[in-house]
């Protein structure tokens, strides 16, 4: 077993190796927390193309059918129920006008879809969590500070004699 940077557990890592390595995760963190702010964004952007098209699709269907499908609607109508003229243009406008609210339904239903799309809010409050929990991290416990550099050097090498010892047994 080893660690991330392939150093083996229950080795001593100097503290530049450390900081190395929370660097790079963090980095690679930030990183993976961008793309996926980028992947839910474009997936909001998707529904409110889909919806628009839908939107769209309504507007040209109602606006180029009205004419060519009054008539023949008109025209049906006349020879299926035998109706006054006038009522049979009424029923056929009727039919288009449900037809184009079923298809701003299915618009709105996207839209609807898209806007409750809360990707890069998730991403947001993730970092700041991730922010939160680092500001809380307390550093490791430095040796004292001494004036005298043989004490320095005393409390090195006693404090080296430990961590052999521990890390031989």
């Amino acid at each position: 077993m080893s660690a991330p940077d392939d150093t083996p557990v229950g080795a001593e890592r100097s503290i530049g190796q450390l900081f190395a390595s929370a660097t790079a995760e963090m980095s690679a963190l930030v990183h993976d927390e961008i793309a996926l702010a980028k992947a839910q964004l474009k997936q909001d952007v998707k529904r409110g193309v889909l919806s628009g098209g839908a939107f769209s699709a309504a507007g040209v269907v109602l606006l180029f059918s009205l004419p060519m499908l009054d008539f023949a609607l008109a025209y049906g109508f006349r020879a299926w129920t035998g109706w006054n003229m006038g009522i049979c243009f009424l029923l056929a406008f009727a039919t288009n006008v449900l037809l184009a609210a079923l298809l701003a339904l299915i618009g709105v239903v996207f839209a609807k879809k898209a806007k409750k799309g809360k990707g890069p809010q998730k991403v947001a409050a993730s970092v700041k969590e991730t922010a939160g929990v680092l500001q809380n991290a307390k550093p490791h416990p430095r040796a004292p500070q001494t004036e005298n550099r043989a004490e320095l050097e005393s409390v090195l090498s006693d404090t080296s004699a430990k961590a052999v010892a521990r890390s031989s047994s």
